[in-house]
């Protein structure tokens, strides 16, 4: 199918979009300026998803999602007041904009802050493919790949209830991946003899259900800072293969990182919690992880990711983005996936089931372990707001833990 003939038969082509086809055929750019941007806070299950509205004034929009910290309603206030910067701007100078939203903050961005700016980046984007008559990934370089593979986390307490969840995982969807907490409920109350030892356990059960060679991700989630309960812990599972040991320890200490990575055999992974290009160049620099991970929706967004990407391809290290968050998130990493030849795997939760999948009029579905490529304009995408009154959002926060001492344990 030729270009034009594509474009004039996707439904995602509005009536809006004519005038951007026209003039590609003329060789002129017509005028287009923001003019609105919304937010909509969803409440999903044990936490917020923040969606992220640009306007302009040709009838085009973009969407894109925010990362939901816990004080969500910080992050709208952010982006109602980056709306007065941007307002009047054109929505396609998207690394102008980003560099004046993250250079006129008074102070480097914290989670909050690049959250905003995450969201609107990626609605920039989606205006933009809009507005050219092309995928977002067609923007960023064209496509690196067919197919994006994927990756869901087991869930069960006892060894043989995750091993059956993952199981039930990789027959259901087909993944070639899955990823699991090697840590039984109350951890940090626990001795660290015991939660070495169930670790192993938990582990060698779910490698004994899924066989050899679907691969297992491990995720500390960050409940260590001593290196040597950490390498203490990868020293029991390694005999299973696993394909990564996640935030193994905290991440504010790159020193210390290297020392694990020193003395443990099992590829280490990390980079949720680190935000922009900025904060990746000493860990790149140190070499200590094999795998990054950061968060398309905290990070910075999508062209922040490609930089990312681009410096870790540099020092010959893959990654494997952060996605927690909801469907739009999703399909914003699809976009960089397809993009990206650096790329190994998207962590994913599925749009199809729960109130997930009301929130999109259109979601995409992973099959044998992978998602399809995007094929419409934009991220190709459209946001259910109807949907989203019978989802108000809520007050949320991480889970507290505390050691067997009362003292404060870290999660």
């Amino acid at each position: 199918m030729k270009r034009r003939e594509f474009l004039a038969s996707s439904p995602a082509v509005t009536a809006g979009v004519a005038p951007f086809l026209q003039a590609s055929q003329t060789g002129t750019r017509p005028a287009l300026k923001i003019t609105d941007i919304k937010t909509f806070l969803v409440g999903v299950g044990n936490r917020n998803l923040c969606f992220v509205k640009v306007m302009t004034d040709q009838g085009l929009h973009g969407i894109g999602e925010a990362y939901s910290c816990g004080p969500d309603e910080a992050t709208v206030k952010v982006i109602e007041d980056f709306k007065g910067w941007l307002v009047g701007q054109d929505p396609r100078n998207i690394e102008h904009l980003c560099s004046l939203m993250f250079n006129f903050t008074r102070f480097p961005g914290g989670s909050v802050v690049n959250s905003a700016i995450s969201g609107i980046e990626h609605a920039l984007w989606d205006v933009s493919g809009k507005a050219a008559g092309l995928p977002v990934y067609m923007l960023l370089g064209g496509k690196c790949r067919d197919k994006v593979r994927t990756y869901q986390s087991a869930g069960g307490g006892e060894p043989q209830q995750v091993a059956e969840s993952a199981k039930a995982l990789v027959e259901k969807r087909g993944y070639t991946a899955i990823k699991m907490s090697p840590h039984m409920s109350g951890t940090n109350a626990k001795p660290v003899n015991y939660v070495t030892r169930m670790a192993g356990r938990r582990v060698g059960a779910v490698r004994a259900a899924l066989g050899p060679d679907v691969d297992i991700g491990v995720d500390i989630h960050a409940k260590f800072f001593e290196v040597n309960r950490a390498l203490r812990m990868a020293k029991e599972i390694e005999q299973f293969n696993p394909m990564w040991l996640e935030e193994p320890i905290r991440p504010e200490n790159v020193d210390a990182m290297r020392k694990l990575s020193e003395h443990c055999e099992i590829p280490l992974a990390s980079g949720e919690c680190n935000y922009m290009r900025h904060e990746f160049r000493p860990i790149l620099a140190a070499q200590c992880l094999d795998f990054v991970q950061p968060d398309i929706c905290v990070c910075g967004g999508l062209l922040e990711m490609k930089k990312i990407a681009a410096m870790a391809d540099a020092h010959y290290i893959r990654v494997a983005p952060h996605n927690p968050m909801g469907p739009v998130a999703t399909v914003v990493n699809t976009h960089f996936a397809v993009s990206t030849p650096n790329f190994f795997i998207l962590e994913y939760h599925p749009d199809d089931e729960g109130a997930r999948k009301d929130l999109l009029k259109e979601t995409a579905i992973v099959k044998d372990g992978h998602l399809p490529v995007p094929t419409k304009p934009g991220l190709g995408i459209e946001l259910n707001e109807e949907a989203f009154r019978h989802y108000p959002p809520k007050p949320w926060r991480r889970g507290f833990e505390y050691r067997a001492d009362g003292s404060v344990g870290y999660i």
